[in-house]
């Protein structure tokens, strides 16, 4: 075992690279071998790189995500556009490959979020197309003690789904209006049903959080993510002539409903420069990462790409045994 990368910020271990035992040595077969080492790797280091071994199929991604011992994860309440490729796998976001996608832990904008998150590069891009990723430790650590603080105390994120976000109907996964509702409020989430058949929601969620089985603390949110200040300007600047504040796509305000200014996440996104890890794809590599102790993006590319993504263990499993 070794950690490999090809840009890290000093003192990261981000990936610990495992190869196999031989040469062609199927995933699924190490995997009763790899286990303790695994299970010992990701609270220390936060993520694992799994290359060389023999993945002969998505379905044999899915059953080595699924011996881990937890049932996999459907992508509720989704914030960007995905497929279910097969039960408990779904493609990345796809969004187009000239996008970037900033650094995030999956679903920090929600109260529930997957504990495991494992990818699996079927196709690697001939250009780009790397999943950079960060420790969610060392990003609390350095972000500017003022501002920390007051993520702290949570932030809100707000939500108006319809011509220029996800519709509704594909972040609840229905159709029924009274199924979201019924959704909103197990989650806690205050939702506004408007005139023209779309939909509003507000949720009080996270700033930062304790992972629950090390007891750190770690960045956690996706404020930078629904900041109006992620819209490229020119959209940004057509939608905010085309509608009020209050049915901006997506955004985000500190805890108390009060506007977060621009500055701050010109920070947050600069203590996450410094913190990014980037390492080249390979066909056949298998990424497994804890959700709360890392972060991950996704760069441009040209050519075809395939990468494909599993998740499990929900927070609340994990806080519920004690972890």
């Amino acid at each position: 075992m070794q950690p490999y990368r090809s840009t890290a910020p000093a003192g990261s271990e981000l990936p610990v690279m495992i190869e196999p035992a031989q040469p062609g040595e199927p995933l699924l077969q190490a995997f009763s071998r790899l286990r303790g080492d695994i299970d010992a790797l990701l609270p220390r280091i936060g993520g694992v790189l799994l290359r060389g071994f023999e993945v002969p199929s998505v379905e044999d991604f899915r059953r080595f995500a699924a011996a881990f011992g937890h049932p996999l994860l459907s992508y509720e309440f989704a914030s960007t556009p995905r497929t279910a490729v097969s039960s408990g796998i779904y493609t990345s976001t796809e969004y187009p490959a000239h996008q970037h996608i900033p650094l995030h832990n999956e679903q920090a904008y929600t109260r529930e979020w997957p504990m495991k998150i494992w990818f699996h590069c079927v196709t690697a891009a001939p250009q780009g197309g790397e999943t950079p990723i960060a420790d969610s430790r060392a990003i609390y650590r350095r972000m500017p003690d003022a501002l920390r603080t007051r993520f702290e105390e949570g932030l809100l994120y707000v939500r108006n789904y319809g011509d220029f976000d996800v519709p509704w109907q594909d972040v609840f996964g229905t159709t029924n209006p009274r199924a979201v509702e019924a959704y909103c409020r197990r989650a806690g989430i205050r939702w506004q049903w408007k005139d023209d058949g779309g939909l509003r929601t507000e949720q009080h969620c996270q700033g930062t959080a304790v992972h629950p089985r090390t007891g750190e603390p770690v960045w956690f949110n996706q404020g930078h993510l629904f900041h109006v200040s992620n819209l490229p300007p020119e959209v940004r600047e057509s939608l905010q002539e085309l509608l009020p504040p209050e049915d901006l796509p997506r955004n985000v305000f500190y805890a108390d409903g009060s506007a977060i200014e621009d500055a701050v996440f010109d920070q947050v996104r600069a203590v996450l420069a410094e913190e990014t890890v980037i390492f080249p794809w390979h066909d056949g590599d298998v990424l497994m990462l804890d959700n709360m102790l890392a972060a991950h993006a996704r760069t441009p590319f040209s050519g075809p790409r395939k990468v494909v993504v599993a998740m499990a263990e929900s927070a609340s499993d994990a806080r519920a045994a004690g972890a």
